[in-house]
C-alpha cells in the first residue's frame, strides 16, 4: 500500500474527481465506487483496472511462449549442429531461455494465468501483440543498465537531470520510470520526502521496486553482440547500491491519465518518454502542467525522435520549446548533452547518444485540458453492441480470406498450388495472387509464427 505522503495525492483515474482511500488490500474511489488492486505491493491505478490487468496477462502468456519457442528453435538447431563451439553456444542459450522463462513467471506471479492449448493462437488472432513501446520485453535491457552494468550511464544521467532539477523540490514524479534507477538516484541524492516512480510495465517496475528495497534479482542478459562465447547468455544479479530511504514510491498507471490530484508535485521528470507515447506533444505538455504546482519544474531528458506519420507532429527542438511555452511554461534551460548509452560490458554494441534536455517552470495553468482519446462508447461499456463499421467489415473479409488460404497449407501443396486455388476462386488474378500469397507466407515466417515448431 502507498505511504501517507503518496496516498494524500491520489485521485481516481476513472472519474478524476474523488480521492482514493484504503479498502483492505485495495484502494477505492468514494464517488464511482471503483476498486483498484495492487500488483505485488504496488497500486494498479488504471482507469479500467481489470481490463488493463487482463491485457497484461495476455502479454505475459505470449512473452512466456516466446521463451518456449526460442528454446524449441535452439533444440532443433542443436540436433544438426556439428561444430563443438556452436553446440556449446546453443546449449547455453537453450538453458538460459528455459531458466529465464521460469524467472519471469515467478517475478510476474500476480499476472500468471494457466494458458489453454490454443491460447497463443487465439491471442495472436485477436491482436494481443502490442507496440514495442508497451510490451513486457520493451526496454528490458534497461534493467541491466540500471542495476548491474556499472555506474557510468547512471551517474551521467543523474548529473544532468539532478542539475536541471535543482534543490528544494519536495515532491517529485518520474513519469515513465522504466527500470527505476533514475528515480532511485534522484531520491537518494536528496533529502526530499517523496519521489514517485510511475510506469505501465509490470516487469520493469516490479523488479525496480524489489531491488530498491534491497533485494537481489537474477535475470539473464542476452547481449546484442556478445564479446565472447560465454557472453551469449549471462545470469546477471541486479542490485541497488543500498536500500532506498523512506519516501520512494512506485505506481502502475498511464502517464497521461496519472492518478493524482491537480498540482500534486513540485517537479515532474520525463526521461526518454515524450516522443514514444501515443499522445500528441501538445497534450503531453498540458498533462504535465496539470500535475505541477505553480512554479513547479518540468525536466525532460531523452531524444526527440517523434514517430508520428504526420510530418507536422515530428517536432524539432525549437517547436518543442514553443509548445512547452504555449502550455504555460517558461523554458529556462534547453541544451543537448552527449552521454554513454546502453553500453553493456558483455556486448560489442554500445554508443554515445545526444539527448535533449530542458527545464521549464510552470508560470500559469494550461490554456485547456489535455486531449484524451476515450474511444467509442461500446469499448468503455462492454454491454453495448459493436457496430459493423466499414473498417471492421473489411477486416472480417480479410481474415476469412487469410483463414481459407492458411487452411490450404497442408504440408503437400506448394506456393504455386496455393496461387492456382486463389486464382480459380476469383479472389485475385494469377500474377497478383503469386505476389500476395508469397508475401503473406513470408510475413508469417519472418514475424516468428514458427508454425512448424508449435
Amino acid at each position: 500500500m502507498p505511504g501517507p505522503g503518496l496516498l494524500e495525492l491520489l485521485q481516481c483515474p476513472r472519474c478524476r474527481r474523488a480521492a482514493l482511500a484504503a479498502a483492505g488490500a485495495r484502494l477505492a474511489c468514494g464517488t464511482c465506487r471503483l476498486e483498484f488492486p495492487t500488483l505485488g505491493s504496488i497500486p494498479w491505478l488504471f482507469a479500467q483496472p481489470d481490463a488493463t490487468l487482463g491485457e497484461w496477462r495476455n502479454r505475459l502468456t505470449l512473452y512466456l511462449e516466446e521463451f518456449s519457442a526460442a528454446e524449441r528453435a535452439v533444440a532443433a538447431d542443436l540436433a544438426s549442429a556439428a561444430r563443438p563451439a556452436t553446440r556449446a553456444r546453443l546449449q547455453r542459450l537453450g538453458a538460459a531461455y528455459r531458466e529465464q522463462g521460469e524467472r519471469v513467471r515467478a517475478l510476474l506471479a500476480p499476472l500468471c494465468v494457466a494458458p489453454g492449448p490454443l491460447a497463443q493462437a487465439t491471442q495472436v488472432a485477436l491482436g494481443t501483440h502490442v507496440p514495442l513501446t508497451q510490451d513486457l520485453h520493451s526496454y528490458y535491457a534497461n534493467l541491466h543498465r540500471d542495476w548491474c552494468w556499472g555506474e557510468e550511464e547512471n551517474a551521467a544521467a543523474l548529473a544532468e537531470v539532478g542539475t536541471a532539477l535543482g534543490d528544494g523540490r519536495e515532491r517529485v514524479l518520474v513519469l515513465g520510470a522504466g527500470g527505476g534507477r533514475l528515480a532511485y538516484d534522484l531520491h537518494q541524492a536528496s533529502r526530499r520526502p517523496l519521489t514517485v516512480a510511475l510506469d505501465i510495465n509490470p516487469l520493469l517496475l516490479l523488479v525496480a521496486e524489489r531491488v530498491s528495497r534491497g533485494e537481489r534479482v537474477t535475470l539473464f542478459e542476452f547481449p546484442i553482440a556478445p564479446r565472447t562465447e560465454a557472453d551469449v547468455a549471462l545470469p546477471r544479479e541486479l542490485a541497488a547500491p543500498a536500500p532506498a530511504r523512506a519516501g520512494l514510491e512506485f505506481v502502475f498507471a498511464d502517464a497521461w491519465r496519472a492518478p493524482f490530484a491537480p498540482q500534486s508535485f513540485d517537479a515532474v521528470v520525463t526521461p526518454w518518454l515524450i516522443d514514444i507515447v501515443d499522445l500528441d506533444f501538445e497534450s503531453v505538455a498540458l498533462a504535465v502542467n496539470r500535475l505541477l504546482v505553480p512554479g513547479g519544474r518540468w525536466v525532460n531528458f531523452g531524444s526527440l525522435a517523434f514517430p508520428w506519420r504526420r510530418p507536422e507532429r515530428r517536432y524539432g527542438p525549437d517547436e518543442v520549446c514553443a509548445i512547452v511555452t504555449d502550455a504555460g511554461f517558461e523554458v529556462g534551460l534547453q541544451r543537448d548533452a552527449t552521454l554513454p548509452y546502453m553500453r553493456s560490458p558483455a556486448s560489442r554494441h554500445g554508443r554515445l547518444e545526444t539527448v535533449a534536455l530542458f527545464a521549464a517552470d510552470k508560470r500559469r495553468r494550461g490554456p485547456r485540458e489535455p486531449a484524451e482519446d476515450a474511444g467509442p462508447p461500446w469499448l468503455a461499456d462492454t454491454t453495448l453492441a459493436v457496430p459493423r463499421t466499414e473498417s471492421l467489415a473489411l477486416a472480417a473479409d480479410a481474415s476469412r480470406i487469410q483463414a481459407v488460404l492458411l487452411a490450404l497449407v497442408d504440408g503437400q501443396r506448394s506456393v504455386d498450388d496455393l496461387v492456382r486455388i486463389v486464382s480459380e476462386q476469383g479472389l485475385l488474378p494469377a500474377p497478383q495472387a503469386l505476389s500476395a500469397v508469397r508475401g503473406l507466407l513470408e510475413r508469417l515466417h519472418r514475424t516468428g509464427a514458427r508454425l512448424d515448431h508449435s
